[in-house]
């Protein structure tokens, strides 16, 4: 990417509100490329707490799998999806590289998805509905016992079919947020946290007063919810256990009846288990009954998960419109970004690639039109 300090027709001078997922994506690529970035937070930079308020991005599980959203939405979150697995490990490897650490962020060791034997249906109606959604799709494998112990040696022996999704991926995204905020502080771009703001095409207005810029993105998911925009909030609820007596290498979807239960490995013997998708904006901690469903099921998939020890709850609201698709909205001097919903990791390479596409008037991608909605 250019140094765009020598093109004066381009944005020189460039403030971001919200510095969730989008906005850290943004400030640091804008700033690698020459620019003058200022990055406005609502909250703390550097939220700790598990039930402090902080952005969706710190409570999901970090998953990239285009194939298993598919079926839940539509060939276009599948293509931004592919996108997105070809984006990240660039982008990990270059924030390893920055941070001068070696561990790994992005893994490319695909997903199983599997079904209790009363449940094998659940199974041939993902299949049907992968079809559906992307009609030529062969990206996955019919998986037996054997295969299936032969991939994850550690989950239950009664599973006895599945699915191998072999092009997805996660990434340890908490790591990856930590590490791109030492990069953020360390770097040239100036940190507004504690800011609130109200943004305008070329001004963002703090504590009553406003501030000129070249260009405002507006990356503030519910922080940008007006009763115009029809965004809303959706609940989703994570639980967090840690245990030696179980490894996995990948994330493993768990197919029933009433929830789609998944987990996902993160480093120090922990897991993300989640499941719940909820039309409310609550943000209250974790329900019994949720709790109850995601340990239950946890438990099925490996007798081992008994002894895990419960680390963490967590809750958090989703930005979404009323398609659950994502929308860049672009006019002079303001780039508004938003909607991610449950696919933050999945989308968020698209929705960044769209932006910094018009950032400097470079050709949009094929997937613009998707983004570019109206």
């Amino acid at each position: 990417m250019k140094d765009s300090t020598h093109n004066t027709s381009l944005p020189h001078k460039i403030a971001i509100a919200g510095a969730g997922l989008l906005g850290r994506l943004l400030a640091w690529q804008l700033n690698k490329a020459g620019l003058e970035v200022s990055l406005f937070e609502a909250g703390s930079f550097t939220p700790t707490e598990p039930q402090s308020k902080r952005a969706a991005a710190f409570t999901a599980a970090g998953m990239v799998a285009p194939l298993s959203e598919a079926v839940v939405s539509d060939e276009g979150v599948y293509r931004m999806g592919q996108f997105a697995l070809a984006h990240w490990p660039h982008w990990a490897a270059q924030l390893n590289a920055d941070s001068n650490t070696s561990d790994p962020l992005f893994f490319s060791n695909g997903s199983l998805v599997v079904a209790h034997p009363q449940d094998a249906s659940e199974l041939e109606q993902f299949v049907r509905e992968l079809h559906f959604v992307i009609p030529e799709c062969r990206r996955y494998e019919a998986v037996n016992q054997l295969q299936i112990q032969t991939l994850e040696p550690d989950l239950s022996p009664n599973f006895q079919q599945g699915l191998f999704l072999e092009e997805e991926g996660h990434l340890h995204n908490r790591e990856f947020l930590r590490l791109l905020g030492d990069e953020i502080i360390q770097s040239t771009i100036h940190l507004r946290e504690h800011t609130a703001v109200d943004v305008a095409a070329g001004k963002i207005i703090a504590n009553g007063t406003a501030e000129t810029f070249d260009l405002v993105i507006d990356c503030r998911g519910l922080g940008a919810k007006t009763p115009a925009r029809q965004l809303r909030g959706v609940r989703g609820e994570t639980l967090h256990v840690e245990t030696s007596e179980i490894r996995l290498q990948r994330p493993v979807r768990l197919m029933h009846p009433r929830y789609q239960l998944y987990v996902v490995p993160k480093p120090g013997n922990r897991f993300i288990i989640g499941a719940t998708q909820i039309e409310s904006e609550d943000r209250s901690p974790v329900t019994l009954q949720s709790s109850l469903e995601l340990s239950s099921a946890l438990y099925t998939l490996s007798p081992a998960f008994a002894e895990a020890r419960i680390i963490e709850m967590d809750t958090n609201l989703r930005p979404a419109f009323m398609d659950n698709l994502p929308r860049v909205d672009v006019e002079v001097g303001l780039i508004s970004a938003n909607g991610l919903f449950r696919h933050g990791y999945l989308l968020a390479p698209a929705v960044v690639e769209n932006v910094l596409a018009h950032v400097f008037n470079k050709p949009e991608p094929i997937f613009s039109a998707l983004l570019n909605r109206h």
